[in-house]
């Protein structure tokens, strides 16, 4: 995504460890040269990083496959979400319905640059 002047640049107010979770999300993209990579951090401190997933017969979210990776892992709910997307918003459903609380979800391009911040339970 070009650099749009009208977003804002969230990144500087990040805390450690969603910092931790641009970076894992930034790598994960990057390696699988994906249109977009996701990591989240669960309840117990665990992070989830993943690509997007285009098959024939499968189509998931980066943010879907971390949410599911949770799941399989017995994480009992998502503490923080990062998205590295094209797009400025995403769709947050999978986490919402997982998380059962209202969860951050930073939103960035692919240099890691955080524009949005949304939530499991809206904007």
């Amino acid at each position: 995504m070009p650099d749009v002047p009208d977003l804002p640049d969230l990144s500087g107010d990040l805390s450690a460890e969603d910092a931790k979770l641009v970076t894992l999300a930034r790598a994960t993209r990057a390696r699988a040269r994906s249109h977009e990579g996701a990591a989240v951090r669960d309840l117990d401190g665990r992070t989830y990083a993943a690509a997007g997933v285009r098959l024939a017969h499968l189509e998931l979210s980066a943010l879907e496959v971390c949410v599911a990776m949770a799941v399989s892992s017995a994480s009992t709910g998502l503490e923080a979400a990062v998205v590295l997307t094209d797009s400025e918003l995403v769709d947050v459903a999978a986490a919402s319905d997982f998380a059962g609380a209202d969860v951050p979800v930073l939103v960035g391009d692919a240099t890691g640059r955080i524009h949005t911040r949304q939530s499991t339970h809206g904007s």
